[in-house]
């Protein structure tokens, strides 16, 4: 069975040709990232070598900024593969962000989760393996891509409320100019909130008969790939990208794979496991991930994992490995947090 992270990534064809026209040449990028020139011409390459090739292109362009706004507005829209197509030729804006998240899901490494709340439209992308964070630059450009399709769709100069980046971007003036509203830096995770009434923008290149020949085959790429994964996998991926600041119910869960709660439990049973026993294993996994990075402190480590107060956490911890989180973080990370406070009450393709 093959996990989220060994699937390989297909590049869409007008890559190579985007970097070109923004004076990059392909071989360098081949260099600078250490991979065979011949990567250039392999029709999909694997998440560590797709990463490499994104982090080149950072190093090459110079300012993150400056490479995220000019890869995301450069490229071609007759460049755009099926997956991406389909969501161009949407009815509207909600669609098309509808159909992004579904059909992201064909193409690893990332996953996007939508929230439509008040008069915000949250849109938060995540990684599906907490161990493998993408490059800065393709974090900045995939949300910069949702607001471009809804530029493009719309033909309106639409702007977002806000922009959160959990690492620095570069020049931030720049980016608050492209995206229209401030730009926060060091947040907790990576999300793009939009105008909620803009999700009711119809698109002018709305095309119903493409959609009517695109849909059905995307969609069963979809159910087929999906098929071949095991329900525990699906659960737990799910898991870690719902667990921030709370703790995901089998109902959400069920409803995001289109079952029962009921129809879970069975399957899940009948794969040996449990829903809670598959929460604890997701919310050790993504402890271990995020001690990991010395930028969070333990509290907000707590917060991410779904824990309201910090003596939770601790005593979880503890049961899973054995020591607390700060020894564990010394010990495997070789660094302490920045502030750990006391015990107490998350493209294109």
């Amino acid at each position: 069975m093959k996990s989220h992270t060994s699937e390989r990534i297909k590049l869409p064809a007008g890559f190579w040709t985007g970097l070109h026209q923004l004076g990059i040449v392909a071989h360098d990028v081949a260099r600078k990232a250490q991979l065979p020139l011949t990567i250039i011409s392999e029709p999909a390459v694997t998440t560590a070598q797709y990463f490499a090739i994104w982090q080149a292109y950072s190093d090459l362009v110079g300012d993150t900024a400056d490479g995220i706004i000019k890869l995301a507005t450069i490229f071609e829209t007759s460049k755009y593969p099926p997956s991406v197509l389909a969501t161009y030729h949407a009815r509207d804006y909600r669609d098309a962000l509808n159909r992004m998240a579904r059909y992201k899901q064909l193409c690893p490494p990332e996953s996007l989760h939508i929230i439509e709340e008040g008069d915000d439209c949250s849109i938060e992308l995540n990684w599906l393996s907490s161990e493998q964070a993408g490059p800065p630059l393709l974090v900045g450009v995939t949300l910069a891509f949702l607001l471009e399709l809804g530029r493009r769709g719309t033909g309106q100069p639409l702007t977002a409320r806000l922009v959160e980046f959990s690492l620095p971007m570069g020049d931030v003036k720049a980016l608050e100019d492209y995206f229209g509203c401030p730009i926060r830096i060091g947040a907790t995770c990576n999300r793009l909130t939009l105008h909620r009434k803009d999700l009711d923008r119809p698109f002018l290149s709305y095309n119903e008969e493409l959609l009517e020949i695109l849909t059905p085959v995307l969609d069963r790429s979809l159910d087929e790939q999906q098929g071949s994964r095991s329900i525990t996998e699906m659960v737990k991926w799910i898991m870690k990208r719902s667990l921030t600041g709370g703790r995901p119910d089998i109902q959400i869960v069920a409803k995001e794979l289109g079952m029962s709660d009921r129809t879970l439990q069975r399957r899940l049973t009948d794969e040996n496991t449990s829903f809670k026993h598959l929460l604890t294993q997701a919310r050790h996994e993504q402890a271990r991930a995020y001690l990991a990075d010395p930028t969070l402190d333990i509290k907000e480590v707590a917060f991410l994992i779904g824990y309201e107060d910090q003596n939770s956490f601790y005593r979880a911890f503890r049961s899973w490995e054995g020591d607390t989180p700060t020894n564990w973080r010394t010990e495997h990370v070789g660094t302490t947090p920045i502030y750990e406070g006391p015990p107490g009450p998350s493209t294109l393709h």
